[in-house]
């Protein structure tokens, strides 16, 4: 992490400080496009937009509200980013660790991270819920490229676990309580924003991805490097180019997210049930 990163998470945590009286929560969530709406579920104590946080990017994509939500979802003590940073809106692999490494600093331990994504399987049809056992970074890109900073992680770290096997256990676990069917298996991201060709969904299923999508990996990434728990789980809005028989659109893409969003709001407050009474 250069010099003028690490500065600018050092005034995102002051500025973030300045705006919420009291203690942070250590538990994280990242709300993906069309999944907003989740944030109606939180007993909010202070919302903070993006704007207004020195040094972190703001969301500029439709579908993404570009706030920071802190509160209660249920039980569960959260902090809630309604609205992600992607590579393909401009930002530097780097700046997109500045959100992470923020939350970090502010005490989160643990990282849930929700996306839409295309399905690079026919069973994986739109609507359904995939937890997410592996990735694959198709970008070329790494947010942990440069100077690495040992106060926060090693310069070489292990990714064998990148998605914690309790948090999906628990995914698992809230699902058969909520009745929802869910599916696993391993996420693909490329940077976008165009939506991928025929030829690459078909490599893309070679290379053993279930889903692709634009985002996640660096959020992982990063969160990893901090040693944070992450879980991932993905709205799968469309089959991906070739197995769908038409165009694919972003309007599809947040319309479907919608159209899940009982179910995904379902799976989440289960699993933050279970993490409030594991905390208790």
């Amino acid at each position: 992490m250069t010099a003028e990163t690490k500065d600018m998470v050092t005034r995102s945590v002051e500025a973030i400080r300045r705006q919420h009286v009291g203690s942070f929560p250590s538990t994280a969530l990242i709300l993906g496009s069309g999944l907003g709406r989740f944030g109606e579920h939180l007993k909010i104590d202070t919302i903070i937009p993006y704007e207004d946080v020195q040094g972190f990017p703001v969301s500029t994509v439709v579908g993404h509200h570009g706030r920071l939500l802190i509160g209660r979802a249920g039980r569960l003590p959260l902090i809630c980013m309604q609205g992600r940073m992607h590579l393909y809106e401009g930002y530097p692999a780097q700046e997109l660790a500045i959100p992470i490494r923020t939350l970090f600093r502010l005490g989160v331990d643990t990282l849930i991270i929700t996306n839409a994504a295309g399905g690079l399987r026919k069973d994986l049809l739109p609507g359904t819920l995939m937890v997410l056992e592996d990735h694959i970074n198709m970008t070329g890109q790494n947010p942990l490229i440069g100077p690495n900073d040992e106060d926060v992680g090693p310069r070489f770290f292990d990714m064998s676990e990148a998605y914690d096997p309790d948090l999906r256990a628990r995914l698992t676990r809230a699902a058969k309580v909520a009745g929802i069917d869910i599916s696993s298996g391993v996420y693909l991201q490329a940077s976008g924003p165009n939506f991928e060709t025929p030829a690459e969904v078909r490599m893309f299923a070679r290379y053993g991805a279930d889903a692709v999508g634009m985002s996640t990996v660096p959020e992982c990434l990063v969160a990893r490097h901090c040693g944070m728990r992450v879980a991932g789980v993905s709205v799968i809005t469309n089959l991906a180019a070739g197995l769908s028989g038409h165009a694919l659109s972003h309007q599809e893409t947040i319309d479907e997210a919608e159209k899940a969003y009982e179910k995904m709001s379902a799976l989440l407050l289960g699993l933050f049930d279970e993490l409030a009474s594991k905390a208790s």
